[in-house]
């Protein structure tokens, strides 16, 4: 294939990525849903075009070009997320935010995991505890924008969302480290059946833990010295394009290292360069920006657009159906229950715990990056994704629709003038 035939079907995904996002916005969905409809719908192309035409588009060469462009965009993904962490405010996290992220982990964890176990017996304990972790993930980019909205986002109960989703991230990459972990080190190769007994009898179980451990003192070591180098170099060159770019070529860095050398995913190679470069730094701002003009004008299109082209139905069937509706409950139940129960034991209202529960609910972005991985390591079917899809889109109407109600029922905002609705 020669190099130049990449050029059109990374025109068509850009253009048609932008156009639903765009329009995902209007209707007040994140972008991120428009993009991966927009991925359905270039995949669906394979099947009406001409057998001539085809090929043009969808061919093994082009495939693996933008599975290249895709892994670079989540990676820069991962990396914003870390650079848009404020370390200031998760060490002001209150004790009530601590206990609202574990129950927030825990409870879609467990519960993901007890589904997956029910339905896929003899998968094993490694694949249960994945589909398990992939609910962790919190996206409150949504909550937030509903939150400033209501003019609620500075309470005490928009503090606390805020608060606990800093740290729900941070756990969560951790446990998809440590997944990753035990499986690349036991077998390379993943098998689908029975990891229990293999990884847990392996001698080498503990250098598993070992080696996440050593990446993260290293990684954040490291971290320090980096931030000394770049607070000194903003210094002497203020707003100046090498910030960003040494930047990412940090990024990149720790993504590879961190894969290659201790066995953790990439993705947490990058979040972690960007946790560590982000919050104090006084050019975050500006290193951020510049990030997301990269990352969002050319490569995490191509990443959500490609899981949408991917789609795989050849494990679909009547089981996994009700696997998946299952899955989808317990997503959203599990993030509304479990952070409305934590709550409650802080003591706050039924109203405000329920508030607590929908703000948390919401995903996005990082739990397609979870399922990937996943499917990458074998570990997940990518069956998966369209229930992966629907709890996005649920929670991501459901969670503002339900805030606005709770506060409307207080009689805490009032509906906008009729002149304002025309």
């Amino acid at each position: 294939m020669s190099p130049f035939e990449i050029l059109l079907p990374v025109a068509l995904i850009l253009c048609l990525t932008k156009l639903l996002g765009l329009g995902a916005h209007k209707i007040g969905l994140p972008a991120v849903i428009g993009m991966l409809v927009a991925g359905v719908l270039i995949g669906c192309l394979k099947y009406v075009l001409p057998e001539s035409v085809a090929p043009i588009l969808f061919n093994e060469d082009i495939k693996e070009w933008v599975s290249v462009f895709a892994k670079i965009g989540v990676v820069l993904i991962m990396f914003s997320t870390g650079l848009g962490t404020d370390l200031k405010e998760l060490k002001s996290a209150g004790g009530a935010s601590i206990i609202i992220t574990l129950f927030g982990v825990v409870c879609p964890m467990a519960l993901g995991a007890l589904v997956a176990a029910l339905f896929f017996p003899q998968a094993g304990i490694l694949t249960h505890l994945f589909y398990g972790a992939i609910l962790t993930a919190t996206s409150v980019s949504v909550t937030v924008a509903t939150l400033k909205e209501l003019g609620k986002l500075n309470s005490k109960i928009g503090t606390a969302i805020v608060a606990a989703a800093v740290i729900d991230d941070i756990i969560g990459i951790i446990i998809l480290s440590v997944l990753t972990g035990f499986t690349e080190t036991t077998t390379g190769h993943v098998s689908a059946v029975s990891f229990m007994p293999e990884w847990w009898d392996n001698a080498e179980w503990w250098l598993v833990i070992l080696k996440i451990l050593a990446f993260f003192v290293i990684a954040i070591g490291l971290g320090v010295l980096l931030r000394k180098y770049f607070n000194k170099m903003e210094r002497k060159y203020p707003h100046n394009r090498r910030v960003p770019i040494l930047a990412v070529c940090a990024c990149f860095l720790y993504s590879y290292v961190a894969e290659k050398i201790f066995g953790v995913a990439d993705i947490t190679g990058a979040y972690i360069a960007g946790l560590v470069l982000g919050g104090t730094l006084q050019e975050t701002p500006y290193v951020e920006v510049k990030t997301d003009i990269l990352g969002y004008m050319f490569f995490s299109p191509i990443f959500f657009a490609n899981i949408g082209i991917n789609l795989d139905f050849s494990g679909f069937s009547g089981a996994f159906a009700l696997f998946g509706i299952c899955y989808v409950i317990v997503a959203i139940l599990g993030k509304l229950g479990g952070c409305a129960i934590a709550g409650k034991l802080c003591k706050y209202s039924n109203q405000d715990s329920f508030r607590v529960g929908c703000g948390m609910m919401v995903r996005a972005e990082v739990v397609l990056i979870c399922t990937d991985k996943g499917i990458s390591a074998g570990l997940v079917s990518p069956s998966v994704y369209p229930f992966v899809f629907i709890i996005i889109l649920l929670t991501s109407v459901f969670a503002p629709l339900l805030l606005k109600l709770s506060y409307k029922k207080e009689g805490l905002i009032e509906d906008p003038p009729l002149s304002q609705t025309l």
